[in-house]
């Protein structure tokens, strides 16, 4: 099958390799649609702290954000996944530890994660391997795009949920990526008064038309504005926007960080003691991916706008070096549908 392989910093083609084959309790699936994210881009520079770590090793496949339908099971008793549409957890924990035994198996430290630490290859490839019991199934109505966004939205719906908002409240976004504007549709399907922040023109003008009521540039949110949000998620690569999330947070509110900067960040502690706030932070979309389906399946969440074009494995390294394709709309992800060939000019 064909499969994209990054086999160095910023060395990354399709190749031919051997088809999976799913062993008891695996399921094999067919890849329908897959997401690159901002941990790909990583991945593929090598600059992603596991490969300093020793976590992750080239060669290596990427693609954690996907879905496809089963074509096979490995055990009998999993032969009713075939045919499915699914996703599945990315965070594979070894389900022995003392975290795996308390249920939060995506901190296990002896976890495989796909397309991301070894052990595991991703789904940027035709096919590919996921464990039964971390495979979700997405009910027919659900689009492939949206399907495709499961994990992702995880993240961002439990960062809605660690902000701990009531309908009315105000909650301010620092970020129009993804994992922004997923979050600020999940907020608003709960009645709060979102506010995004954000760099790019385009997706903050996005992020209006998902119905977000107001947008802000950060530098503006920067500029001697005070406490005035319940909560503030931070969710962008900067890494002076922790300190402005407490800043803005009110007394007693919640400042939640999902984002991560390539630098380590500042943040004065004193000031969340003395306005008493809630910091929280989110690693993984697991505990959130059943809510997040639930949400695209009953329409409160649609977020098909966020994706701007669906390319195919060979064009990934160069969406990997930043490219954008000539026709793609104004959403920050794209995704890769490894069943395209790419049209020879």
């Amino acid at each position: 099958m064909r499969a994209l392989v990054v086999t160095g910093p910023r060395q990354a083609q399709v190749q031919d390799v051997p088809d999976p084959v799913a062993a008891p309790g695996q399921l094999l699936v067919d890849v329908e649609r897959v997401g690159i994210c901002g941990t790909d881009v990583e991945l593929y520079t090598g600059e992603m702290a596991y490969i300093d770590q020793g976590f992750t090793t080239f060669p290596l496949r990427l693609g954690h954000e996907w879905t496809g339908r089963v074509v096979a099971a490995g055990s009998p008793e999993d032969e009713s996944w075939i045919g499915k549409r699914v996703t599945g957890d990315t965070m594979l924990g070894c389900g022995q530890c003392e975290y795996c035994h308390a249920g939060h198996h995506h901190v296990c430290p002896h976890r495989f994660e796909i397309g991301i630490r070894d052990g595991w290859d991703g789904a940027l490839a035709e096919r590919m391997l996921v464990p039964s019991k971390f495979a979700y199934e997405i009910p027919e109505n659900v689009s492939l795009t949206s399907a495709a966004l499961v994990e992702p939205a995880g993240n961002s719906l439990r960062a809605v949920r660690a902000a701990n908002l009531l309908p009315g409240q105000k909650v301010l976004i620092l970020g129009s990526g993804t994992i922004g504007l997923l979050a600020a549709q999940f907020a608003l399907a709960d009645g709060v008064e979102v506010h995004v922040g954000g760099v790019r023109e385009g997706s903050l003008a996005l992020a209006r038309s998902l119905g977000v009521q107001h947008t802000w540039q950060l530098d503006d949110l920067n500029d001697g504005r005070s406490a005035e949000f319940d909560a503030v998620i931070e969710a962008t690569s900067n890494a002076d926007m922790p300190a402005l999330s407490v800043r803005l947070t009110k007394p007693a509110g919640r400042a939640v960080y999902i984002g991560l900067s390539s630098s380590p960040s500042h943040v004065d502690t004193r000031e969340i003691a003395l306005k008493d706030i809630t910091a929280v932070g989110i690693l993984s979309a697991s505990p959130g991916l059943s809510g997040a389906i639930a949400g695209f399946a009953s329409g409160a969440v649609v977020p098909d706008a966020i994706v701007s074009e669906v390319i195919a494995l060979e064009d990934v390294p160069s969406r990997l070096e930043g490219y954008r394709g000539q026709n793609a709309g104004p959403g920050p992800k794209v995704h890769v549908d490894p069943r395209l060939i790419q049209e020879k000019p």
